[in-house]
């Protein structure tokens, strides 16, 4: 995969993407994830990127919401096999 943590980060802000990664048991796992926070319920959306304050980051990682398990997950970007738009 040719693309770096920064164009799949652009897409999963406009969009829901599905990502699909090898997960660090070694398995494959497709997500339908998304940083958009129109698709992201409130209650699940991070105070600090609400207040605009900046956090830390391991840059070998993004955090994005799963769609369809409602929630937060992380894969490492190294490990991106695909991305559908």
């Amino acid at each position: 995969m040719s693309m770096n943590r920064n164009d799949i980060r652009e897409f999963l802000l406009d969009n829901i993407i599905e990502v699909t990664f090898t997960k660090v048991d070694g398995t494959e796992r497709k997500m339908n994830c998304t940083l958009n926070y129109e698709y992201i319920p409130e209650d699940m959306k991070p105070l600090n990127l609400v207040k605009g304050e900046k956090v830390m980051e391991n840059l070998d990682i993004l955090k994005v919401f799963d769609t369809d398990k409602q929630d937060w997950r992380s894969f490492r970007v190294e490990n991106v096999i695909l991305i559908k738009t």
